[in-house]
């Protein structure tokens, strides 16, 4: 493979080989280390790399290609299906269909400003700034994930926040459908993983779904590569969700060589009893403050203080960019 993407099955796992090799590739796409059109490693290709049987191969194949995350074309192999806005789908086509009024009036109004003198650019840079305005008055930002880790959505929610300096509003999966009926407007975020179910309520109802990339997490990963053998690892965040496919991957990479505990924030007991006996400790920003607050807490207790460090934001910067575009705010 001409990418970094490197494959580490432990086959003396309980965790299934195909899970693993799953949410490894899994999240290789919501990382953006494949990007939306890459082509995926033949069935024999990742046989090859990583040891498994190419039915195996197969079966992840399908699995992810029913989650919406890849497609397969004949003759050609399977590649990473674009989503949302990428595409090269829009929501202009349709429209332009049901409201052809208001498009004749659009070109009219190009043709009156290409009249008074003012280029394409200069019309289209007028046309942008009044949209912009607007989006920027009256921008909705919905963020949703699964009920089942509101979490990974909080955690998005607060970073969004921060760089977006607007406020940006939580939603559940489940109760999604019926917050778009309350509106005519706004902009749903999710992460790759729900992006197909996030698609299926809002795009009947014309509003928009931008999936975000997380982090590709190059320095965690490292880290967890140089952790000694037979020392305690900690890993803490607001998500469980996030928890679950952090500790798979350490479990690929490290195997049994170094004991893994993991806990959310607000599971003091667990948050308590990780300080005591993990030698070091990653924590997701908005967690950082009440584990550095734990280990102050616990220091009389402690024969060393374990070394705690703070991971990357959950979402790439790229994607914190594109939004600011999308909602005309940079």
């Amino acid at each position: 493979m001409a990418n970094r993407v490197q494959f580490h099955i432990q086959t003396d796992s309980d965790i299934p080989a195909s899970k693993q090799l799953f949410d490894q590739i899994q999240f290789a796409i919501a990382s953006r280390q494949y990007p939306p059109g890459h082509r995926l490693p033949s069935t024999r290709q990742l046989a090859q790399i990583t040891g498994l049987h190419r039915n195996t191969v197969s079966k992840v194949y399908r699995q992810l290609e029913e989650t919406g995350l890849v497609e397969s074309q004949a003759g050609s192999g399977i590649y990473v299906q674009a989503q949302g806005h990428e595409g090269g789908t829009s929501l202009r086509s349709p429209m332009l269909e049901q409201y052809p009024e208001a498009y004749r009036l659009v070109q009219k109004s190009l043709d009156e400003l290409l009249t008074q003198g003012c280029t394409l650019s200069q019309a289209r840079e007028l046309f942008l700034s009044e949209i912009d305005w607007r989006l920027r008055s009256s921008a909705r930002v919905l963020v949703t994930v699964p009920s089942r880790d509101l979490g990974a959505g909080e955690l998005m929610v607060q970073e969004l926040e921060t760089a977006l300096q607007i406020p940006v509003q939580l939603v559940p999966l489940e109760e999604l459908a019926d917050a778009l009926s309350l509106t005519h407007s706004g902009t749903v975020v999710t992460s790759r993983y729900f992006i197909k179910e996030a698609e299926e309520i809002a795009v009947p109802r014309s509003i928009r779904v931008i999936p975000v990339d997380i982090c590709d997490y190059t320095n965690e990963i490292e880290l967890i590569k140089s952790i000694p053998a037979n020392t305690t690892f900690g890993m803490v965040s607001l998500s469980a969700g996030i928890l679950n496919i952090a500790e798979i991957l350490t479990h690929s990479l490290r195997g049994e060589e170094i004991l893994v505990i993991t806990t959310q924030v607000d599971d003091a007991y667990k948050l308590n009893s990780l300080v005591r006996s993990a030698q070091t400790i990653l924590s997701d920003k908005a967690s950082y403050d009440a584990v550095k607050a734990a280990i102050m807490a616990a220091r009389d207790d402690l024969i060393r203080h374990p070394r705690l460090i703070c991971s990357e934001n959950y979402i790439g910067e790229k994607s914190i960019s594109l939004l600011k575009r999308e909602l005309g705010l940079g």
